[in-house]
């Protein structure tokens, strides 16, 4: 069975945490889509982890943990990754790379870097991991595969020089800087090619033969469905589809494998960089919320940067949940609202005067005003609680509410940042 794991809203929304706990029954986790620009936190026996690159089922030793050929790789992060847990005592996971992934070059972090710094203050709020300049190179058809990397390197000479030629008239015409070093690009190549060789493999195959078996497969998505290049705040959006669907593109099998899509969604909203973000919130009661959110605050995986914080967003949410496919809805991180008296939940969007709860697109969101119902707190900590039933009513009611607003079945709530803090529920839908 083929599970995909994504989230309903602007990423950030505790996808690691509830794949690291469905991947105990999973025979294999694959990151399908995205780069370095965002993070997954995890906390388990081991400690507490930010995976950026690698799947989040490293932490399972009889757990095959893919890089799909959807991923913007990047060999360097994904090295330091993989030092990084197992110095910590997590035992060497089982990891394939797909051969066909393309890699993120060096001089897709230098244009990402260097356009924003140019854009000033209409930039796209970029993490300048090189994601833009990457994805645009694929579909340029200027990208390298990593079995390119292992070529002759008169072949891989000939592809730098061809790039090259276009890129250095940017670099020194528009960014006013240094051509491309490119006898350092090759020895760059030749380096990290040795560094993954042992990992590489025929990612789909490999998928086909595990799906004839009946094995259990988890597709990993980053971000959030807001920040689908397609569906999402267009062009505050990433440069990869985050949505299931692409799940089968971005790891190799057929589509119909997909069974159930779990779509996590926070209790509250939060978001990385700009767009549009109709529930968000300001000043004293956006640092009280970002303060208590999250496992240890909001702030980003991967930049460390304050996260953008809001209500709950029911349109944003259904939406999300529609674009997804979703069969569970799972609901993060209800713990952080404990301090509240009383709870806004945004149950829809007054454009000009008229009020709907569906979701439009980017040019009249950027005129909504978030239409709130309050609803009463519970006051106390809630962490350690194990059946729905036994939560303040209050948290129940909030629950319920907000599974009525969005029309999909929340069966996981995760009342803390550990992998046992997470309570199973029979939805009322």
């Amino acid at each position: 069975m083929v599970k995909a794991i994504v989230g309903a809203n602007w990423g950030d929304e505790g996808k690691g945490k509830f794949t690291d706990m469905l991947a105990e029954d999973a025979d294999i986790v694959i990151r399908f889509q995205g780069g370095a620009n965002a993070g997954h936190t995890i906390v388990n026996d081991y400690g507490k982890f930010a995976l950026h690159t690698m799947p989040s089922g490293v932490f399972h030793q009889k757990i095959m943990n893919i890089i799909g050929n959807g991923v913007a790789f990047d060999i360097e992060k994904f090295m330091k990754e993989l030092d990084d847990i197992t110095s910590k005592g997590v035992p060497a996971p089982g990891i394939m790379i797909s051969d066909r992934v393309q890699v993120m070059m060096p001089y897709h972090v230098l244009f990402d870097t260097l356009e924003e710094a140019r854009l000033a203050g209409k930039s796209f709020g970029s993490t300048k991991s090189g994601i833009a300049p990457f994805y645009s190179d694929k579909y340029a058809k200027i990208g390298w595969q990593i079995n390119e990397f292992y070529q002759d390197d008169d072949v891989i000479r000939e592809k730098i020089d061809r790039i090259a030629d276009v890129k250095d008239v940017l670099l020194v015409n528009l960014y006013k800087t240094e051509p491309l070093d490119r006898a350092g690009l090759l020895d760059w190549i030749k380096t990290q090619r040795e560094r993954v060789r042992p990992y590489i493999g025929d990612v789909s195959l490999y998928l086909d033969k595990a799906i004839k078996e009946d094995k259990t497969i988890l597709l990993e998505g980053q971000l959030g469905t807001m920040k689908d290049p397609d569906h999402g705040i267009y062009p505050m959006v990433t440069s990869s589809s985050p949505l299931a669907a692409y799940g089968a593109i971005g790891a190799g099998i057929p589509p119909y494998e997909i069974k159930q899509v779990v779509v996590v969604s926070k209790a509250y909203s939060s978001a990385v960089g700009a767009g549009e973000f109709v529930s968000e919130i300001f000043d004293k009661e956006a640092e009280e919320l970002r303060e208590h959110g999250g496992d240890g605050g909001e702030y980003g995986a991967t930049t460390g940067r304050p996260r953008r914080v809001g209500w709950y967003d029911c349109v944003a949410s259904k939406y999300g949940c529609r674009l997804q496919g979703c069969t569970d809805v799972a609901l993060s991180v209800l713990d952080a609202l404990g301090y509240l008296d009383e709870i806004p939940i945004c149950v829809g969007y007054d454009i000009d005067g008229e009020v709907t709860t569906d979701f439009p697109v980017t040019s009249k969101l950027a005129k909504a005003r978030p239409v709130f119902r309050v609803m009463p707190g519970w006051k106390c900590d809630i962490r350690g609680i194990r059946k729905f039933e036994e939560l303040p009513v209050e948290a129940q009611n909030y629950v319920n509410f907000i599974e009525e607003q969005i029309g999909y079945p929340i069966t996981m709530v995760s009342n803390g940042p550990k992998r046992n803090d997470i309570i199973y529920r029979t939805p009322r839908l």
